[in-house]
């Protein structure tokens, strides 16, 4: 099952967002929109990348930064493709992106119930924070 790593680019959007939705745990929002991913990527453009087997999209991730933290949203997998290595190698690309870009910590959100999602990201070594809670504020 060959698979190649490259930058994500707007012209995914249709099989980006009928992965995420395919899959349980994934956190979708307004933000989601194809005009604001299409901001993200342009914003993000060195740290979003797809998994591409052929001409067929396997995998996703969408890493974005504020100069200080990077944070990872979105790391998807094509069901019949988790567990090969797609997860592990596009956080790795994303994650060598941010070193690149000098960033020394990144962060993840995760579902609370999303009990793969967060043994997934254990088991590549992150580590659940207990000391902080997420706050958030729609602001539209």
């Amino acid at each position: 099952m060959a698979f190649q790593i490259r930058l994500m680019r707007y012209s995914d959007y249709e099989d980006a967002i009928s992965l995420w939705k395919s899959l349980p745990g994934m956190g979708l929002s307004g933000a989601d929109a194809p005009e604001e991913i299409q901001i993200f990527l342009k914003s993000n453009a060195k740290t979003c990348f797809a998994a591409v087997d052929g001409d067929q999209l396997v995998g996703t991730i969408l890493g974005g930064s504020d100069g200080r933290r990077g944070y990872i949203y979105h790391l998807a997998v094509r069901k019949d493709r988790q567990k090969t290595g797609v997860g592990r190698a596009l956080l790795s690309r994303c994650l060598d992106a941010y070193k690149k870009a000098g960033l020394q910590k990144a962060h993840i959100f995760v579902i609370a119930d999303n009990t793969e999602g967060i043994a997934f990201w254990e088991k590549m070594g992150w580590i659940r924070r207990d000391d902080i809670l997420a706050m958030s504020k729609d602001l539209l």
